[in-house]
Parts: structure tokens; C-alpha cells; sequence
């Protein structure tokens, strides 16, 4: 299984009225953490839309464990839980810098075509991102 991180500093527009991180900012560092992983293993989101295809999330699910405040650094660690031939799950912790967890998810996603939404496999539009996903995966199939 392979592992992306990538940190984050958090900003003070991040924070809520109670000081701390208001929880749908995760949802962004989630994204960031994702296309850090995808452009690690050499490929881009924004090749695959050039080429006509989406990848839009269809389920999420996000436990918060500790509260974070401005002037921190999180760290967002980001891998392939599972990949088959329709859909991606990313996996997700988001760390303090001492390594307590504040965060851990998953996001489930298809590749669809750009012009009617259709699902389609990432295997029949770019067969080495697939085999590099089903290599990385940590739920094997």
C-alpha cells in the first residue's frame, strides 16, 4: 500500500467562531490529498478531464477525532483503500504534527464521461493508472 501526505498549514479563514477548523474544510484538504496522490504516481486529474471524463465523488464518510486550530500544521495522508472496475475508494487520516489522528475518511469515486455522466472504466481510458491503482490498493479484491 502506498501512502501520499502532503501538509497543510492551516489558515485562520479556516477556522470557525469556537477557533478550530470548521469541518467541511477537511473535505478540501481531502481533495488536495487526493491529487497529491494521483500526481505522485505520475498522473493528473486535470489530464483526465482534458480527455473528456470526471471523476466525481459518490459517497463520503468523515469521523472527526480531535479538533485542530489555526496556526497548525495538519498533515494529510492519502491512499487507495480500494479500486474495481467501476469505482475508487480513497482512504484518509489527517494528523496533528505530533501524530494524533484528528481525522479519518473515505471517498468513494467513478470516472464518467464529461458530456452524459455515464460511468466508464479507468482500465478502458488509461490502463497503467488502473494497474498502478490495483497494485497500490489495500483492500485486495
Amino acid at each position: 500500500m502506498y501512502i501520499s501526505e502532503k501538509e497543510i498549514e492551516i489558515r485562520y479563514a479556516e477556522t470557525d467562531q469556537m477557533g478550530v477548523v470548521y469541518h467541511a474544510n477537511y473535505l478540501v484538504w481531502m481533495e488536495i490529498g487526493r491529487t497529491r496522490l494521483i500526481e505522485d504516481l505520475g498522473f493528473t486529474y486535470a489530464g483526465l478531464e482534458a480527455e473528456g471524463y470526471l471523476s466525481p465523488v459518490t459517497d463520503l464518510s468523515i469521523q472527526y477525532k480531535a479538533a485542530m486550530k489555526y496556526g497548525q500544521k495538519a498533515t494529510v495522508r492519502t491512499w487507495v483503500e480500494k479500486h474495481g472496475k467501476i469505482r475508487t475508494t480513497y482512504g484518509y487520516e489527517i494528523v496533528h504534527e505530533d501524530g494524533k489522528i484528528a481525522a479519518t475518511a473515505t471517498s468513494e469515486h467513478v470516472v464518467v464521461k464529461k458530456e452524459n455522466f455515464r460511468p466508464v472504466s479507468l482500465r478502458k481510458i488509461d490502463p497503467a493508472w488502473d494497474a498502478k491503482y490495483m497494485e497500490i490498493q489495500r483492500v485486495m479484491d
